[in-house]
Parts: structure tokens; sequence; C-alpha cells
């Protein structure tokens, strides 16, 4: 007799873009979850043990902490935060001191002369908003150039959040800020000067924050440009 073969089940396999997507999702709400709750969350999954050495000590003994600040954190969003959040401090310190870098530096070039438009002038918290009515093409290209940035640094660095307890949990085996990007050859191979380099980013980071914040808060009220 002939039997009518029944359909076979077809479960689909997570593909790179799925889990691309719901990294996406996930992982920058989790950023903005309190000290407190980020730390009750992140306690229900079991901390991986890293192959860094992250010491107990003030935030785990991470490279940044100075004469005459020293241990300087007023707010006390360490005191309660688990290795994964203090890792996860870091991380944003890091990204958003390079972030700031860079922007000082836009502030001080494009104003005086701007590289890549001519016809874009005036106070530099204007220029992106000129670049965007004059070559919408370039801005479009420049948003993806950056998504896709902040793409691997989620793949290289944060967990796949296939549960609700990993997200915003770090991969064991990365180091806040260290996507791998080094073309020059910079990063020092001993581990003392690597912390005294790191130091030094951070600092100039910290610096350019404040910088940043008081340029653009200075040309909102003014009007014009910084000089």
């Amino acid at each position: 007799p002939h039997h009518r073969s029944q359909p076979l089940a077809v479960h689909p396999t997570p593909t790179k873009m799925s889990k691309l997507l719901l990294a996406l999702a996930l992982t920058p709400a989790a950023a903005f979850v309190g000290p407190a709750a980020a730390s009750k969350a992140t306690s229900l999954a079991s901390e991986p043990e890293s192959r860094y050495d992250f010491k107990e000590g003030f935030c785990l003994d991470l490279p940044g902490a100075l004469e005459p600040m020293g241990q300087w954190d007023p707010a006390g969003f360490t005191a309660d935060a688990s290795p994964n959040d203090i890792r996860r401090f870091r991380e944003a310190e890091t990204q958003h001191g390079r972030v700031a870098m860079l922007a000082v530096l836009g502030f001080l070039v494009a104003e005086s002369y701007h590289p890549l438009f001519e016809d874009v002038t005036g106070p530099a918290i204007d220029h992106l908003t000129q670049v965007r009515k004059e070559y919408p093409a370039f801005f479009e290209i420049g948003a993806l150039a950056i998504g896709g940035l902040e793409v691997n640094r989620a793949l290289v660095g944060w967990a796949f959040p296939d549960t609700r307890e990993k997200a915003g949990v770090l991969n064991e085996d990365y180091y806040p800020g260290d996507v791998g990007f080094d073309p020059l050859g910079l990063k020092p191979t001993d581990p003392e000067e690597l912390k005294i380099m790191q130091t030094k980013e951070l600092q100039h980071g910290r610096l350019a924050m404040l910088a940043a914040a008081g340029m653009i808060v200075q040309e909102l009220q003014t009007g014009s440009t910084l000089f």
C-alpha cells in the first residue's frame, strides 16, 4: 500500500543575521540598567572565569587610578557592582573617551579648515546638519560605517544574549575596550607598559569628554565658532 509521506518538521537554526539582530536589540538596552539592577540580573548567571588577571581590589585593579584622586568613585557606582558590571563601566568609559578625543580634534580642525567639505563652515555643532543636507550619501555611508564598528564590538566583546540573564554580559576572554584594532602595532607586550599606556588613554579620554562638553555648551550659548 502506498503511504503518504509526512512533511518533515524543519527547525531553523539561528543564523548569524538573527543572532546579530537579537544582540543589537538586547545589548544596548542592558546598558541603561542601573548598577543595582544590573548586579541582580548578572548574579542570576554564574560569573565566568576570565583569562585576565582581574583582581578583587578597587575596580578589579584595572588601570586608571592616579594620584591625587586615587580610587575616586564619589557616587559609589562600583560599591555593589559585580565584576561584569565594573568591566562594562570601563568599556563605556573607554569608548566614550575615544569618541570624545576624536570630537575635540574635529572641533579644532574643522572650524579652521574642513579637510573634506570646503563649503561646510560655522560652528562645528552645525557641521553634521550641513553635511547631511548637502551630501546625504556621505552621511548615510558614515552612519553605516559607524554601525559596522559597533556591531563588530558587540560580536567581539559581548556574550550572545540567548537568555535574559546573559543580556549585558561581556565575554570571559574580552578585555574592556580591546577589540583587536592595532594597525600600527603600538600595543606593548610588557604588562606594566601596557597598563601605563591604558592609563594614559583613559586620562586623555576623561579630559576630552570634559573638553567636548565645554565646547558644545559654548557654541550652543554663543552661536559662533570657538575661536
